[in-house]
């Protein structure tokens, strides 16, 4: 194998960092009864979660407080004659302020009491429970430690349960990021995509874009397995190394015998392979660009048909669908998109084939589709 000396995507050099402690890795070995993945085998999955920043997290929780301590002192202020002050006798809204203050804070000098029912009833059923807030916003950075392991355990528990017929992409580099757009943009719901990359910061852009990702060696079968790859429909292999494709690709087929493999590889020599190693299609994507730059050298306008072709959702789509019951029995010729192949059976044929007239409802055709305004050619 002829095979290039770096990799962006996967097997980027030395073991992978163990989970940290209270890590959504940690909280998944605790949730299937084991014990968090050691170097060199670590893994954790990740969901998409709303950006929140420090300041304004902090923020939140400062006016969550100031706001049960002005309620707090609105219930003293408007109930102050059956409250007490050991100074005076009278208790004024500065001594309300204090008052609320020293009490939310547990302090409790004793200084300022309620005495008559009214207003022990208030402390007991009002300010009570806010002094229980006002403590739970204090600590609740502690407490939402806690919440969120919780939290993500049940939505690990639950994916799991829920996932079938997926798409597990392997690489999100700029294969990686380029098929999984176009996979939603032909219809596959974002919630089915499954990314797994061995990078945090590529696996973190990925929940930010709001992918389910996890963090990995796809080489190893502990990692595939939680990307849920024995359930999945199809696997997209994109990792930049070929060796390295050639090993995802070995140990997915190990895991899933009916999955559709599609792999990405750099060198022509290396796609039987990969064919072997059990791919269903192999894509060479350094001849594949060398293909376009020549054909867009010799006819600029060619290459920004087909480039339009590949690029989904503007000008011209290249399409898979099924044949409708209003075309059945009709000519390939005949159909308002333009015919390229038919496929019938396990048979692709061409568009000019005597075979394919007439169409069958069984048959799939191969057509080029507008999608909508084409875009701008220069």
């Amino acid at each position: 194998m002829k095979l290039p000396r770096h990799d962006a995507a996967a097997g980027r050099g030395g073991p992978l960092p163990g989970p940290e402690p209270g890590s959504l890795a940690e909280a998944e070995a605790a949730a299937d009864g084991g014990t968090p993945a050691v170097s060199g085998s670590a893994y954790r999955v990740a969901f998409p979660r709303p950006a929140a920043g420090p300041l304004l997290q902090v923020s939140r929780r400062l006016l969550l407080a100031l706001l049960v301590l002005v309620i707090t002192v609105l219930v003293v202020y408007l109930d102050r004659g059956g409250y007490h002050d050991n100074a005076n006798g009278s208790v004024s809204f500065l001594d309300s302020l204090y008052y609320s203050t020293v009490t939310l804070s547990t302090t409790g000098y004793g200084d300022i009491v309620p005495y008559s029912t009214g207003a022990r009833l208030a402390n007991t059923f009002l300010v009570t429970p806010l002094r229980v807030i006002f403590l739970i916003i204090l600590v609740g950075t502690t407490l939402e430690v806690l919440t969120e392991r919780t939290r993500e355990q049940f939505r690990l528990k639950r994916w799991r349960r829920t996932l079938r017929d997926h798409v597990v992409i392997v690489g999100y580099g700029t294969k990686g990021r380029s098929a999984a757009q176009t996979l939603i943009g032909r219809g596959i719901p974002q919630s089915r995509i499954v990314i797994v990359d061995p990078s945090p910061k590529v696996v973190q852009a990925a929940t930010d874009e709001g992918y389910v990702a996890v963090v990995g060696d796809a080489t190893r079968n502990d990692v595939l397995i939680r990307a849920e790859v024995r359930d999945a429909k199809e696997i997209v292999i994109a990792a930049q190394r070929d060796d390295t494709a050639v090993l995802v690709t070995l140990t997915a087929r190990q895991l899933n015998r009916r999955a559709h493999i599609v792999a990405s590889v750099r060198e022509e020599e290396n796609a039987p392979l990969l064919r072997q190693s059990g791919a269903n299609a192999v894509i060479t994507s350094s001849s594949a660009a060398g293909r376009l730059l020549g054909l867009s050298m010799l006819s600029p306008s060619v290459g920004v048909v087909m480039d339009d072709l590949i690029t989904y959702g503007s000008g011209l789509d290249l399409i898979e669908r099924p044949v409708t019951k209003d075309e059945a029995g009709r000519a390939p010729r005949d159909l308002h998109d333009l015919v390229v192949s038919v496929k019938r059976g396990h048979r692709l044929l061409d568009h000019d084939d005597p075979e394919v007239t007439p169409l069958q409802l069984t048959d799939r055709l191969i057509a080029i589709h507008r999608a909508g305004p084409a875009a701008p050619r220069t």
